[in-house]
């Protein structure tokens, strides 16, 4: 499941291009460099290569008949001297993996420290075993649409599930990803340091089993890559059998008649999707005055109207769960709900289970952060926008970075290896700044939403702010013929951009693998591609991407602007 978003806004911090070009560009024999063409590409991505004339033209390493082999895969790198390592990586979830792969082939010598699994809540606990059960529901949905299954000239007979296949599917792909992972790492030889890690100094980090020995080890450079754990609020106890937090639901243990489900943000929703499609009545009960505040709004209207009112669900809204009883001894599930703004009592449910969904809190606690004069604030550690850790003073940690949910930037799987690639860039030599609007999220119900960059509220108070308009383009899967031919036309795709520059703000997209289309829009985000570039781009016919397509093109760009990109906005 996907967490909460928390993303705030700050003035444009300067990144530095590489100094050289990060990969080479392999060409078969009868290519040449002038036969290429680069839409959309800021200039300063190719601005340290080395020129073979003096026109500045790129060089192009050409395919030989023997095998070339990366350096990476040679060894783990030798240490910074007086170091034990050039890198430690405290937590071997998504971030801190893909901080400790690009660290590798980058010949820094590494170690990621885990107290738990490899992969973190993503792979064990989140993204990935969720994804198997919506998989499932997706395939239950559609076969128990006999309307739906008409359409296509099928006769399906009534479909039913095994809970514990169901389960075990969810279980069996977490393991192997975990696997892959693991394996991915000794493959390149990074170390794997088996205990809970803290920090004990400057560059010195202690890892060992609670109540055990501990080992010290040295590092030019420290990464604290803990993640985070449901949350739950006060008055909430969580037996985890009838009162669950997504760590528990993950194992479908039960299907229960009715659930409860306590807020409906990502998670919220996702699980709303799986226990419907397998039988049972869902009930929200979210503290907003709106179901799925942090969408945007347009969007949130339709995604209601498909995802939740014609399925077996109600909801209270503007509404907080104070209490919430486990079943015990015959009795069900109680739930005492207030008025969100007046306190008062406003209902009390009884149900057979409940989750709670109330977003997720940093793991930050026992890091050690008092050795080098760091407060936590609301549990996240505190960093500027490269990920250096800022101490009580407001002053930054030398060589100790944080990423991912510890941090609480952009509580995303994909936002912390992003964040883990971008330190190490820096750690290379290399000054690298994120984007954070152009990491996109995603739901992954039936049908799917996905959103990058700024929802229209956003847009427009950014705008009023820096005396810009805005303009918004939409359309429609009922226009795509691939939408069409799947029987799967609800949905649209919006876009909030700049008329007088052609800048896309935000994209927002409800429909048939709106998970997959979003990439192209946070692809030109984080490229700086302008509308009057992009709209150029040819898309295969019939595909769902032509959705984007039209988006695009159906954009009214009154100025025209060079496709060289503004720096990004850090985070």
């Amino acid at each position: 499941m996907q967490s909460s978003i928390s993303l705030s806004l700050s003035s444009a911090s300067p990144i530095t291009a590489r100094s050289n070009c990060g990969a080479d560009l392999f060409l078969s024999n009868n290519t040449t460099p002038s036969q290429l063409r680069f839409c959309g590409l800021r200039r300063e991505a190719f601005a340290g290569c080395k020129s073979s004339s003096s026109n500045n033209s790129i060089r192009f390493k050409q395919l030989r008949s023997t095998k070339k082999v990366s350096a990476s895969l040679s060894g783990n790198g030798t240490p910074s001297k007086g170091f034990d390592y050039d890198l430690v990586i405290i937590g071997a979830g998504v971030g801190g993996h893909g901080a400790a792969l690009h660290a590798v082939e980058k010949g820094l010598k590494t170690a990621i420290i885990e107290g738990d699994v490899v992969g973190g809540t993503c792979v064990n606990r989140g993204c990935v075993p969720s994804k198997a059960l919506l998989a499932v529901s997706g395939r239950m949905r559609e076969l128990q649409n006999e309307h739906h299954m008409k359409s296509f000239g099928l006769q399906v007979a009534a479909a039913g599930y095994d809970r514990q296949g169901v389960a075990d599917h969810a279980q069996n792909l977490a393991t192997k990803i975990r696997n892959n992972l693991t394996n991915s790492m000794k493959s390149l030889g990074v170390d794997i340091l088996t205990g809970f890690g803290a920090v004990v100094g400057p560059q010195k980090v202690k890892y060992g089993k609670v109540g055990g020995t501990e080992t010290v080890i040295t590092a030019k450079d420290i990464i604290i890559a803990t993640g985070s754990v449901p949350f739950v609020p006060k008055g909430i106890e969580v037996d985890g059998k009838t009162v669950i937090t997504s760590d528990h639901a993950l194992k479908l243990e039960t299907v229960p008649e009715w659930i409860v489900i306590v807020g409906s943000g990502y998670i919220g929703l996702e699980f709303s999707d799986v226990y419907t499609a397998l039988g049972s009545e869902v009930t929200f009960v979210e503290a907003l005055d709106q179901l799925m505040p942090g969408f945007d709004p347009e969007i949130g209207k339709l995604a209601q109207r498909v995802l939740i009112n014609p399925r077996k669900i109600d909801y209270h809204t503007g509404v907080f769960a104070t209490k919430i009883t486990p079943a015990k001894d015959g009795k069900p599930v109680t739930i005492e709900l207030i008025d969100a703004k007046t306190k008062e009592p406003k209902d009390t449910l009884e149900v057979d289970a409940a989750l709670i969904a109330t977003g997720r809190a940093p793991f930050t606690e026992g890091l050690g952060l008092e050795s080098v004069n760091v407060q936590t604030q609301r549990g996240f550690i505190p960093v500027d926008e490269r990920m250096r850790v800022i101490d009580s003073k407001g002053e930054l940690v030398p060589h100790l970075y944080c990423i991912g949910d510890a941090n609480g930037k952009m509580m995303l799987a994909h936002a912390a290896s992003a964040q883990g690639i971008s330190v190490v860039e820096q750690v290379s030599g290399k000054d690298h700044v994120l984007n954070h609007l152009s990491i996109p999220a995603a739901c992954f119900t039936h049908p799917e939403i996905s959103m990058v960059g700024l929802t229209e509220p956003q847009a427009r108070e950014k705008a009023e702010k820096e005396g810009f308009e805005i303009s918004i383009a939409k359309t429609s899967f009922k226009a795509n013929t691939k939408a069409l031919a799947e029987n799967e036309g609800e949905g649209i795709a919006k876009m909030i951009y700049r008329p007088d520059s052609g800048e896309i703000l935000g994209v927002h997209i409800f429909g048939m693998h709106a998970a997959d289309l979003i990439h192209e829009a946070s692809n030109a985000i984080a490229l700086g591609t302008r509308i009057q570039d992009i709209k150029y781009a040819v898309h295969a016919h019939p595909t769902l991407s032509e959705v984007i397509d039209e988006l695009f093109k159906s954009a009214k760009v009154t100025g025209y602007v060079s496709n060289e990109a503004r720096e990004p906005i850090s985070v």
